[in-house]
């Protein structure tokens, strides 16, 4: 090939990437890709507070946006057993302008007691309850009245059992929602049981048979669809992935749009359960949807 003809195409490709590039960069938000100016008063900072529910002492991680605010905040709930924790998604979150109150459930990642999914359940409705507490919102700069759901796995069947019970609630986002009730009463399989097998180690007080028990005992009331006409009057984002999970998260999208939620929303990616090539995709996701909330 002529050699001036190769560098012409050289030059198109490399003009091409950069405006793909460029495309690709201005459709996400701000706070993906710019540090926040710090403010010398009251900076970006992270705090590990400890939050008492029924008498046991949970480990949490506080992320807290620059500012004196009020902030709202994002309580960000992850899964089982939490090997995923999404602090990309915290640290994009709190750029964004909002404090993240990341919680570990009892038993798990420090914190006391013993690891049962009632007590998870429990354990979030405390994590709420801290963040209302007049105190601590005045010591974390946090607004007590916008607290808004980010939960994964089954941080988002968590977050979607607290918004359902809770009409304070600003609004969810269900990051591939394990729906825990239905899932148990399934017949048995290799990847479920592999599952709790390899989360019980990891959760103090816990054996896969006896979470499964629990699981299946509670599997009627622990359907995250029968909840849509609880959970009509906020937003509900649903995001999917190729996971095995999309058949329970997309009926509980329909279940939404039948009870009325007008701003359900619903998106799939193509990736995995921990998203783990999709990772921008999914902040920029969170972060549009959030925005939302402050409208």
């Amino acid at each position: 090939m002529n050699p001036t003809k190769l560098t012409r195409l050289v030059a198109t490709a490399s003009l091409l990437l950069a405006l793909t590039f460029t495309a690709r960069a201005q459709n996400a938000p701000a706070a993906i890709t710019t540090d926040t100016r710090r403010d010398k008063d009251f900076p970006a900072a992270m705090e590990a507070p400890d939050i008492v529910s029924h008498n046991t002492r949970l480990n949490a991680v506080f992320y807290l946006a620059s500012g004196a605010g009020p902030h709202p905040v994002a309580l960000l709930l992850h899964g089982f057993p939490g090997n995923e924790q999404n602090m990309d998604l915290a640290y994009a979150i709190r750029r964004s302008g909002w404090n993240v109150l990341v919680p570990h459930y009892r038993g798990s990642w420090g914190s006391d007691g013993k690891f049962s999914f009632s007590n998870a359940i429990e354990d979030t409705q405390s994590a709420i309850a801290f963040l209302r507490d007049p105190a601590n919102a005045k010591t974390y700069r946090t607004d007590p009245t916008k607290i808004a759901i980010v939960g994964h796995s089954m941080g988002g069947f968590l977050g979607l059992y607290a918004t359902a019970h809770d009409q304070a609630i600003l609004g969810m986002a269900a990051i591939s929602a394990w729906n825990l009730g239905p899932s148990a009463a399934r017949p048995d399989s290799p990847a479920r049981a592999k599952s709790f097998h390899d989360a019980a180690p990891r959760l103090a007080g816990s054996t896969p048979e006896g979470m499964l028990n629990e699981a299946k005992q509670n599997a009627a009331k622990w359907d995250y669809v029968g909840w849509a006409g609880d959970l009509k009057s906020r937003p509900v984002f649903v995001i999917e992935s190729d996971d095995g999970l999309t058949p329970d998260n997309h009926a509980l999208f329909e279940a939404l749009q039948k009870a009325g939620d007008t701003r359900a929303t619903e998106i799939h990616m193509e990736t995995d359960h921990g998203y783990a090539d999709h990772r921008i995709a999914l902040q920029t996701a969170v972060l549009n949807w959030l925005e939302t909330l402050k409208q």
